[in-house]
């Protein structure tokens, strides 16, 4: 157990995560009679709603992502320290981080989540998720190698694999990835190339339940649905993933099973917390539900601990409606608020009743001039609904460089359907085009001797 917060400045608050939990909290906290430390083990906060963008080559990584330095470099009490916190010492009150201990009066937990292969965790050599830059990044490796390579097959039925592209997970990012890569393949990449016609290209997009976006009203999952066939998307529901492996991808619709032949899948289907969730089991005795979140009390705190708190995508917060939060940017930010403003009532010896989060909406863009918006009390589509989800990303973005960069590119891909981030990087890539970098030559397909360039 730990002791009553001490009211005597510093007060050492310490974040761990610098994504919209951590960030959020920490800007809440910026003119408090407090000491802040935002740990990272990256060394910038990341604008995961568009890294689909930056996968499908729409956007540079560098457009969504901001220094945490720079972000808070105003917060005169706070500073940014760059490390991976891998133990916890609740009884000293200190956190781990390379060996090194560094003392906190109040510990804010936000290392968010990565994505689950529902067991399968082999599937993720085959299957690419996207919560991460090198994540997006190799997705937007495999999309464009894809091309390339079918580009230069002649058999006809390898060349089909390399231009299937499976999707599986009929959520947000599945959606908008699935919406990104038809537009690529129907307009963007379509007079690029010679030997092939790339509005061939099948798209394949799996939910395992009745409906697309699910957490969205019905009208528009099947909405969004028609956007994407008219996309040309094959949207398939009641579809459960069974196997993924040698360039096949195992199906189970109801009794029936089948195998679909694909070079790229793409995995946009769950998420388990980061492994924070486990250490908070041993050190603290944190309960975790089966997903690996933390289980948190009304005020976000750990039982026993109530100057431990848990945010975002790691926290199960299930006093609202029973059911837990869902994992987006916006319950991320809520929390962080909430928790640094918690801390600054306890301070002043006042009161905060429990956590509420005020669900604004969901959001989620087919295609250009095509989105799905469910404010609850609204509900846009098509057109309306893609202006709206333009100007909220937009405006959520953290730095006005991030915004004015992004605005500009928007406007410039719109008029010319143009997406000039479609970079191939990595050896890998390489390799799967027969091109031997290692001596600046070009292997033929035939595999006779490379022809030096």
């Amino acid at each position: 157990m730990v002791n009553s917060l001490d009211n005597n400045p510093p007060h050492k608050v310490v974040i761990v995560g610098g994504g919209f939990g951590g960030l959020y909290a920490a800007k809440t906290l910026a003119k408090a009679a407090v000491d802040v430390t935002v740990i990272d083990k990256r060394n910038f906060h990341l604008f995961q709603p568009l890294l689909y963008q930056v996968a499908t080559g729409a956007l540079s990584p560098a457009d969504i992502s901001s220094p945490l330095r720079s972000v808070l470099s105003k917060s005169k009490n706070t500073k940014v320290l760059l490390g991976e916190v891998n133990d916890i010492d609740s009884e000293a009150q200190k956190v781990i981080v390379s060996g090194e201990a560094i003392p906190y009066d109040t510990l804010i937990i936000a290392t968010g989540a990565k994505h689950s292969y529902f067991g399968k965790d082999n599937w993720e050599e085959f299957a690419p998720g996207l919560k991460t830059v090198e994540d997006a990044i190799e997705m937007r490796r495999r999309i464009f190698t894809a091309f390339e390579a079918a580009e230069k097959e002649t058999d006809p039925v390898k060349r089909r694999a390399w231009l299937t592209f499976v999707i599986v997970g009929g959520g947000p990012t599945g959606v908008e990835l699935a919406g990104a890569i038809a537009e690529l393949a129907n307009q963007t990449l379509k007079d690029d190339f010679r030997n092939i016609d790339t509005t061939d290209t099948r798209i394949l997009l799996l939910e395992g339940m009745d409906r697309i976006l699910p957490p969205f009203a019905p009208e528009l999952s099947q909405e969004a649905e028609a956007s994407l066939t008219r996309l040309g998307v094959v949207v398939q529901t009641k579809t459960l993933v069974t196997n993924i492996e040698n360039d096949l991808v195992t199906l189970k619709q109801g009794d029936e099973v089948k195998e679909i032949a694909s070079k790229t899948v793409l995995w946009a289907a769950g998420v388990k917390a980061s492994a924070m969730g486990k250490v908070l089991t041993e050190r603290v005795g944190a309960e975790c539900d089966r997903a690996g979140r933390v289980i948190v009390e009304p005020d976000l705190s750990i039982k026993g601990y109530s100057n431990i708190f848990v945010i975002g995508d790691l926290a199960n917060f299930s006093h609202q409606n029973g059911k837990p939060l869902p994992g987006v940017a916006p319950v991320a930010k809520q929390e962080g608020e909430y928790v640094a403003t918690l801390v600054k009532k306890r301070l002043e010896d006042k009161i905060l009743p429990p956590f509420y989060y005020n669900d604004r909406g969901s959001l989620a863009m087919i295609g250009q001039n095509h989105a799905v918006v469910d404010f609850g009390f609204i509900k846009l589509k098509g057109f309306l609904g893609w202006l709206f989800w333009l100007l909220i990303h937009i405006y959520f973005l953290i730095e006005f460089d991030n915004k004015l960069v992004v605005m500009i590119q928007w406007v410039w891909n719109y008029f010319t359907r143009n997406r000039g981030a479609r970079l191939i990087t990595g050896q890998e890539s390489l390799t799967q085009l027969g091109i031997n970098d290692s001596n600046n030559s070009y292997t033929s397909a035939n595999n006779k001797q490379p022809i030096n360039v």
